[in-house]
């Protein structure tokens, strides 16, 4: 063995940056070194700056819902490939690398729970998963979820992190946009009430379509919203953009968004919401839901007594 093949394999020793633990987090604005602990217990929120990090679906559940109230609903929906789609990888493969990260099958998690006690229907987008990206599996748990919202009289919570619609799935992706946004007509003929909030990224299709539409839009602070890209839109329009054009604070200064919620607000803004919006609504008849739908989805819902 010579001195070269020492130095080899103590290099093959080292674990390689994705196995290597990582007890400590660096702040990507104040760029403060932090023991992760420390920012975990502020739900990925830096302690120092307060700059809001991307946190994982598992938590922003635990944040909203009362401990152990959440079930989750559809969790057994399956993406196919449809178009057989080949990139760099086959889009098989894709799913197959992303359920292994995560231990999901979508990007989308759906389930019902409690938030201070107020009844809901949450939905969440894994960012972890293909980025958040919206395709035919994530669009029909999200119609699922709203028409459970109608048939249990309860207020429905999306919570968006997401790139866009899926390219894999193409068309069927860019269809789930107007599926969702359909079937959110029933929930506003229902007079349920519905609260979108919008993290960091909100984008493309997802921001194109339901995310907008909700009685009640805010955002955490910083997060990155809108549809295509700033290099793309300038490439586009010739012109230089406003400083943070598609930053949460910008979009409310323009009125674009509601309000501005720290994530350590979230739980009792919407339970302090939906207790509002559900008690100053006037409530129409399951029948009546069924009558006026003019969306094309078919609810069998029962008439009240």
């Amino acid at each position: 063995m010579n001195f070269s093949d020492i130095f080899s394999k103590i290099r093959k020793a080292q674990p390689r940056p994705e196995e290597a633990p990582t007890h400590w987090v660096k702040c990507d604005n104040c760029h403060s070194l932090m023991y992760y602990k420390e920012v975990e217990a502020c739900f990925n929120v830096c302690p120092k700056c307060g700059y809001h990090m991307r946190l994982k679906a598992d938590d922003r559940i635990n944040l909203i819902c009362d401990e152990g109230s959440f079930i989750e609903f559809d969790a057994n929906l399956k993406p196919v490939d449809p178009l057989n789609f080949v990139d760099k990888k086959s889009y098989k493969k894709r799913i197959t690398e992303n359920k292994e990260k995560t231990g999901r099958t979508s990007s989308v998690i759906c389930g019902e729970g409690k938030c201070n006690g107020q009844e809901i229907q949450l939905v969440v987008f894994d960012f972890g998963f293909m980025g958040g990206s919206l395709a035919s599996v994530e669009g029909e748990k999200i119609v699922r979820a709203i028409k459970r919202a109608i048939e249990k009289r309860q207020a429905l919570i999306i919570v968006s992190a997401s790139g866009g619609a899926r390219m894999q799935e193409s068309t069927f992706s860019l269809m789930q946009m107007s599926k969702t946004s359909a079937a959110l007509k029933l929930l506003d003929e229902a007079k349920l009430p519905y609260i979108s909030i919008l993290t960091d990224p909100t984008m493309g299709g997802v921001s194109a379509s339901f995310a907008w539409l909700g009685d009640l839009i805010i955002a955490e602070p910083g997060a990155l919203i809108g549809f295509a890209g700033q290099r793309v839109i300038k490439q586009t329009i010739g012109a230089d953009l406003p400083e943070g054009f598609q930053r949460a604070e910008f979009l409310l200064e323009h009125g674009l968004i509601d309000d501005i919620v720290p994530r350590s607000e979230h739980k009792k803004y919407i339970s302090d919401m939906v207790k509002f919006l559900t008690n100053n609504k006037a409530m129409i008849s399951k029948s009546e839901v069924t009558t006026r739908n003019e969306a094309g989805f078919e609810l069998k819902l029962k008439t009240k007594g």
